[in-house]
Formats: C-alpha cells, sequence, structure tokens
C-alpha cells in the first residue's frame, strides 16, 4: 500500500511572507496532515536564497512538528550532509528521534546549489565522496561504540554519541537521488530507502524508472540487506480544486512562481561546471529555468478525479512506496494548502484504495 504525506520546501522570501507567519501557516498544516491520516512530514534543508532559505534546520521545523502530533512520522528531506559534522548529526537526530518517541525517518542529500558550497567553503568536486563519507559515519556513531574515524573531511578517536536512538538499531535512513547511476548502485548496496531528489519531467521518466529497478536489484543482492525491503519516495507538487480549470488555472501559476525562484537560485550554476556534478545542469537546471512546461516535473494539478489518474500513473510507473505533496509549493496560501490536503483525503485516497 501507498503512504502519503507532505513535503515542504520554501520558495518564498520575506516580501512575500515573514518567516513567523510561514512557520505558523506549516505547523497547522502538519497538524491537518496527522488529522487527516496522511503518514508523514517532511522538511528539506537549503540557505542564503528564496529557493529554501526559510529552511536552514529542518530537525528545529520538525521538533516543532512533533511537540503538536503524536502519530504523523518526521521526515528530512534532505538534511544536507556535506555541511555538518557527523557527530553533530548523529547527536541532534538521536535528539528528535527521542523527543518524537521514535518517530523520525533522517533524509539526507549531498546539496546542488553552487552558492551553499562557496559560502560554507566547501569544495563542490569532493562533495559525493564527503557525502557518502558523513552519512556512513553517522549511521556508525548510532550503533556502535569508541568509533574512530579518519578521513579527509573529519578526524576522531573513541567517540561514543549521546543519546542514543529511541528506533533500533537506527531511524530509517533515506538518500537523495536524481539521475546518477552510482548514486543509485550506492543507496541500494548501503542499504538505505531511495528519496526522487525531484520529479522528473514526463520525458525522463524512462530513465528514472530504469534507475529506481537498479537500486531495487542492488538493494535485494546486497547481504547486509536480507531480510528487509527498499523503499522509495517521491515527491511531486500539488494542488487541488473542485474543478480541473480552477486548478489548473491556480496550479500552474504556483508552480511557475516556484520555478521562477528556483531559477533564480540556479543562476549560480553559470559558468560554474563540478566533475562530481557531471550533467546536472542538462539534467536539471536548463530544463527548468523557463519554467513549468513539459519537461518541468510530474505534479499531481486537478479536480479530485483526474488528481487520482495523475497518481496513478506516477505511481504506476514508478513504483513509489511514498508519494510526498509539495503543498507549499509556488507561496500557496494557509487555505490553498489546507483546501488541496482535505480534497485529497476525502475524495483522492477513497479513489485509490487507500481510505484508512
Amino acid at each position: 500500500m501507498t503512504h502519503y504525506g507532505i513535503s515542504l520546501l520554501p520558495d518564498l522570501a520575506p516580501e512575500q511572507r515573514s518567516a513567523e507567519h510561514y512557520y505558523a501557516d506549516l505547523l497547522e498544516v502538519a497538524g491537518l496532515t496527522e488529522d487527516l491520516g496522511l503518514e508523514y512530514v517532511k522538511m528539506t534543508e537549503h540557505y542564503l536564497n528564496a529557493y529554501g532559505g526559510y529552511c536552514p534546520d529542518p530537525l528545529a521545523f520538525l521538533s516543532a512538528v512533533a511537540a503538536r502530533t503524536r502519530r504523523v512520522r518526521l521526515m528530512t528531506g534532505g538534511i544536507q550532509a556535506s555541511f555538518h559534522h557527523p557527530i553533530q548529526l548523529a547527536a541532534r537526530t538521536a535528539q528528535l528521534d527521542a523527543l518524537s518517541g521514535g518517530r523520525l525517518d533522517v533524509g539526507f542529500a549531498r546539496a546542488f546549489l553552487p552558492y551553499e558550497f562557496d559560502s560554507f567553503g566547501i569544495d563542490m568536486d569532493s562533495s559525493k565522496d564527503r557525502f557518502r563519507a558523513t552519512v556512513e559515519a553517522v549511521v556508525r556513531l548510532w550503533t556502535e561504540t569508541d568509533v574512530a574515524e579518519d578521513t579527509p573531511y573529519f578526524r576522531y578517536q573513541g567517540a561514543n554519541s549521546f543519546p542514543r536512538p529511541t528506533q533500533q538499531p537506527h531511524p530509517p535512513v533515506w538518500a537523495a537521488a536524481l539521475l546518477t547511476r552510482s548514486s543509485f548502485e550506492w543507496i541500494g548496496d548501503s542499504g538505505f530507502n531511495l528519496l526522487i531528489a525531484s520529479a522528473p519531467s514526463r520525458e525522463q521518466v524512462g530513465q528514472v524508472k530504469e534507475m529506481i529497478e537498479l537500486y531495487r536489484d542492488r538493494f535485494r543482492a546486497a547481504p547486509g540487506n536480507r531480510g528487509r525491503e527498499p523503499r522509495v519516495a517521491i515527491s511531486v507538487a500539488m494542488y487541488l480544486a473542485d474543478s480541473d480549470e480552477e486548478a489548473i488555472e491556480r496550479g500552474t501559476a504556483a508552480t511557475r512562481r516556484h520555478w521562477d525562484v528556483f531559477g533564480a537560485a540556479a543562476a549560480s550554476w553559470q559558468n560554474r561546471t563540478s566533475t562530481s556534478y557531471q550533467g546536472y545542469r542538462e539534467a536539471v537546471v536548463d530544463k527548468h529555468r523557463s519554467g513549468p512546461s513539459e519537461k518541468a516535473g510530474l505534479a499531481v494539478i486537478g479536480s479530485p478525479r483526474n488528481a487520482a489518474e495523475q497518481l496513478r500513473q506516477i505511481e504506476r510507473e514508478l513504483g513509489t512506496d511514498i508519494v510526498l505533496f509539495q503543498v507549499d509549493c509556488g507561496q500557496q496560501s494557509l487555505e490553498e494548502m489546507q483546501r488541496s490536503l482535505k480534497l485529497f483525503a476525502a475524495e483522492v485516497r477513497p479513489a485509490l484504495g487507500g481510505d484508512r
């Protein structure tokens, strides 16, 4: 059975909505997500720009969600591991796991915006190795004692992380990937769950499906993963209304605003290259620079009847286990986010056979 939730990635600046107002809206939406029986609230991490800048610390936001809820799972989607020390990550995630009563899923991402790497003084070319080393070190700190590491990025000896995770042996781990084959292979070999980093365009669906199948094959073939099953989650923009006409008009305007903000952030790729991000501009930046089109990411926009069919197609083509709705996409109001979620719970999910 497919599970559902919300995926939050702010795309607004103070002139559109204050941080206090935005967070208050999202806490209301997170509470509604639980009340409606959805399973996940996910928040990502970015800095310094309207694209994601209101979510510099997903663990802090999810702590506030934890205090207001009792059942819904909390997911980072993901922590930009290249910008953090593993000792800090292991301790802070385990703390939230305890505060939430063992409801935390920890998603990691590699980061991709050049201005963030520049501001943290971290070399983009080393980001893949740094990311993998950090994630693997966090898992060891959760599960082992007297941990020692000696990498180009961090060194320590005899480390015993506290608090220990509430979930045993540790919280579910998710890692983000887009189109790079080696990323899907590493995630599968490592026994981590897979986050599709960005909803693929219609023309990319076949390629992403192939990579998901590769991930599942590698996961099941790894000896350390016996007895476990791979899981795949994807985030898609959602805008629902009673009529297709209203949803398409307002939802398309929202996605246009989102991609305008994304395009401004992605402009930092101009005249930049990185050996760790070969082909990335072609795969993501250029395709979305002009805003929503047939090349923009898959989305669920329409009346409940058509939204159900769109979701069936996404789940059929990609075989996802979890679909997370980007309800804040395009600076949507609290009322718009609430309406989409209520229509999904009342009319779309029952049509999908997922009435809980």
